[in-house]
């Protein structure tokens, strides 16, 4: 008997690929218009637009401007807007972590070189901003500050990803903070400039400011467990990354705290870089699952998530709220 269930997760479903092909469209329409650029930037921002992702933070903030009553059509220039400031991070990112491929495809600076990555990182904020700035609000003021607000977090959340590197001893309240400015605070971000664009009251806007905040802390946890677990035909990403670069991860940071003897002292040269990292990932993740590090990943990103649903429960429009729990759940199941 159809309970209805299967026809509201169709229509969030049919939601989710509209908001996509809206922001590619708009993505296409506003790089058309914006001036000629040298082939030395235009050719690599091109490569990093062509390939169409998950969109995931545009979605968001599109979904946020509806939960309020808000029209998707007036929130696209700010989708687009933080859409390159995410790819501005993956860039110099990638140039951070000397990583050679991303999904499958060569990084920026290893199709060209370091220094056409790092100018092509800078003109894409260039970019997000001139985006911004188009976005139809009154409240313009008010979404630039929460722009640039996170843009200076992800900034400052890498400076602490890179100290870690350095670090043999790094606190789960530490790493916690690294990853709310890191990857959170877009996230947050995007929420709180659809509200804002929706016209959303102050206490709304707040409410999924929060939200945000939370599933942006889900997402970096369930991503640190997926680059030990997940499949790497599904995920486009080789599995035990996170280990053999010596990160500081949720489950290393926790492995650390609860692992004894033997476990620990392999921990700690995996730490110091002290032991031969690639044939130990076995081991390492042997590890993890003896301290139950899987289960408490797996835990914490639920209970974010939870709360992420929590901060919105005040929220007026029933649909909004609804669409916006299909989405945290989506996230956590990686099935977006």
């Amino acid at each position: 008997m159809d309970t209805g269930y299967g026809t509201m997760m169709d229509q969030f479903q049919q939601l989710i690929e509209r908001c996509r092909n809206l922001i590619e469209q708009q993505l296409r329409v506003f790089m058309r218009k914006s001036p000629p650029r040298p082939r030395f930037v235009a050719e690599p921002v091109h490569y990093i637009l062509a390939k169409r992702g998950k969109r995931i933070r545009p979605v968001l903030l599109l979904l946020a401007c509806k939960a309020v009553n808000g029209r998707i059509g007036d929130a696209l220039p700010a989708g687009v807007a933080v859409e390159l400031l995410h790819n501005f991070t993956l860039v110099h990112d990638d140039i951070m972590d000397n990583a050679t491929t991303r999904r499958g495809r060569a990084t920026v600076h290893t199709k060209w070189d370091q220094s056409t990555a790092i100018l092509v990182g800078d003109e894409l904020i260039a970019l997000a901003y001139r985006s911004l700035l188009q976005a139809k609000s009154s409240r313009l003021r008010a979404i630039l500050d929460t722009f640039t607000q996170a843009f200076v977090a992800v900034c400052e959340g890498q400076g602490l990803d890179k100290e870690f590197e350095a670090q043999r001893r790094v606190s789960l309240g530490r790493y916690l903070t690294m990853i709310e400015q890191k990857t959170a605070r877009i996230v947050s971000a995007s929420a709180e400039i659809g509200a804002l664009v929706g016209g959303g009251t102050a206490q709304q806007v707040d409410a999924l400011r929060k939200y945000g905040l939370h599933l942006g802390c889900a997402f970096q946890v369930q991503d640190d467990l997926l680059d030990v677990v997940a499949d790497e035909s599904r995920f486009g990403k080789t599995a035990g990354a996170d280990i053999v670069s010596g990160k500081k991860t949720y489950l290393l940071v926790r492995a650390l705290q609860k692992a004894k003897g033997a476990d620990r002292d392999l921990l700690v040269r995996v730490v110091r870089r002290n032991a031969l990292i690639e044939p130990n990932v076995p081991r390492i993740r042997a590890i993890y699952e003896k301290y139950d590090i899987f289960g408490e990943a797996r835990r914490t990103a639920k209970e974010e998530t939870e709360r992420a649903k929590r901060a919105i429960s005040m929220l007026p429009s029933q649909r909004g709220r609804a669409a916006l729990n299909s989405f945290a759940d989506l996230l956590l199941d990686r099935n977006f």
